[in-house]
């Protein structure tokens, strides 16, 4: 007698042998198919509904932003994308089941808190913000899940090995927390608020003179916390009106001659770590903290102990990011996955 194939062989010749019995049927017109497997993983399937339900809210919101020219190809792109995630979801909830691990509800609400947290964003915010981007909150929620498990999964012995050395750490801080000035430049941070509105340039001079002390208003009251010793950067990103307010006010190296008039005669007089007096400009207010004027100095943006566990943090998501996608690669070598 010949020996039986084991049980999950037989399932998945089953499964295949289904699968290519649904591509040589008669083609049936659009009103009558409804569904059809876009992608097989190992014994599992995955639907058209499950990708357009996994998809729904970003192929929306690509839809109705995309010019009508690339619809199509951005659509396709999209769904692409959004199969190898489902893919990748099949086979870490599979692996899991292989090796008894399951994620509990509280596990999967922690990590939703901790990435709200990470955001700085009110839960509100957050969802509002989630959803603009065209994503729901099931959907997060079960992304953080598979996140979640593939953080069991990867192999304690990776993450033993994965170690941030203190040398490592300031290669890092150098490349990006420090400067090095060029010859006659000046490094500068900047707060600013606009008097001027875009969107109606043609407002008539009492709806400016409004907007002027208002914006002056502000200027005096931040410029006042900055003399007073609060972080120059933290109160750029909080108040600061300007582009360089994402980056803590931080635009970098100028020289005097590239500066505008009001710029420079604002700064050309100030010493390290001192701050301008605000500055009329011709659409708002400003004032400028100066980080350094020494000829070919560093200058440091941030001090070293202040942001060596966040560039440790960040290191070592880089690495486990790696790992993951070996390990991930590697589970897909062994897999079954055939896209239809």
């Amino acid at each position: 007698m010949e020996p039986v194939a084991h049980n999950s062989s037989l399932k998945a010749l089953f499964l295949r042998l289904f699968v290519l019995t649904l591509l040589i049927l008669p083609t049936v017109s659009s009103a009558e198919l409804l569904d059809r497997v876009v992608a097989v993983v190992n014994d599992e399937v995955i639907t058209l509904s499950d990708l357009e339900n996994e998809g729904q809210e970003l192929f929306r919101n690509i839809s109705a932003k995309t010019p009508a020219a690339s619809l199509s190809e951005t659509l396709k792109a999209a769904r692409e994308d959004v199969l190898e995630a489902l893919i990748e979801k099949h086979l870490i909830s599979q692996k899991a089941q292989q090796n008894n691990i399951s994620v509990s509800p509280d596990e999967v609400e922690n990590a939703f808190q901790i990435m709200v947290g990470k955001s700085g964003l009110s839960a509100d915010d957050f969802l509002a913000k989630m959803k603009d981007s065209g994503m729901t909150e099931p959907v997060y929620r079960g992304q953080l899940k598979s996140q979640v498990l593939q953080g069991k999964l990867v192999s304690a012995d990776v993450r033993s090995k994965t170690v941030i050395t203190d040398d490592e750490i300031l290669d890092y801080y150098d490349t990006h927390y420090t400067s090095q000035t060029s010859k006659g430049g000046l490094y500068l941070l900047q707060i600013g608020f606009s008097w001027r509105d875009p969107k109606n340039p043609q407002a008539p001079p009492e709806v400016l003179r409004v907007n002027k002390l208002e914006a002056e208003k502000k200027a005096q009251k931040i410029h006042g916390l900055a003399k007073n010793g609060d972080d120059f950067k933290e109160l750029a990103k909080k108040y600061s009106e300007l582009p360089s307010a994402a980056d803590g006010g931080d635009i970098g190296v100028f020289q005097i001659d590239e500066m505008a008039e009001y710029m420079r005669d604002g700064v050309k007089e100030l010493k390290s770590g001192e701050i301008s007096e605000i500055i009329d400009t011709p659409d708002g207010y400003q004032f400028f903290k100066l980080l350094n004027n020494q000829d070919g100095a560093i200058v440091i943006k941030t001090p070293l102990e202040q942001v060596k566990e966040e560039i440790r943090s960040t290191l070592y998501e880089q690495r486990m990011k790696k790992a993951y996608d070996d390990w991930m690669t590697s589970l897909k070598d062994k897999a079954y996955i055939q896209k239809l």
